[in-house]
């Protein structure tokens, strides 16, 4: 069964989001990231797995080494998504922003 999974659902997990921050700026082997958690190297290879069905992430083979990078194309859909989400609520703050300076003043 080809389960596809959901971008929104991976980066839900606190530790997905910080692999993804992990390899933000070089990519890494899955044993390198692994060392960066207290959890089972089986569960961290769960989690790069799920970030690549998502393709947050993609793998590179090199030799025998599998590494792994953030996909820039899908985080751009993602922002791309987020962003009239988080304009409406930048709005809406500067207005209550507005409404309190105003109600300070009386």
């Amino acid at each position: 069964m080809n389960l596809r999974r959901d971008v929104f659902q991976a980066i839900a997990d606190p530790t997905r989001r910080a692999i993804l921050m992990l390899v933000t700026s070089h990519a890494m082997t899955a044993g390198l990231i692994a060392a960066n958690f207290d959890t089972a190297r089986p569960t961290v290879s769960k989690h790069l797995q799920i970030l690549t069905e998502c393709e947050l992430l993609k793998q590179e083979q090199n030799g025998r080494e599998i590494y792994y990078h953030l996909n820039p194309e899908k985080m751009k859909e993602v922002a791309d998504f987020i962003e009239p989400f988080r304009q409406m609520w930048e709005d809406r703050f500067s207005k209550l922003e507005t409404i309190m300076k105003n109600y300070k003043t009386k």
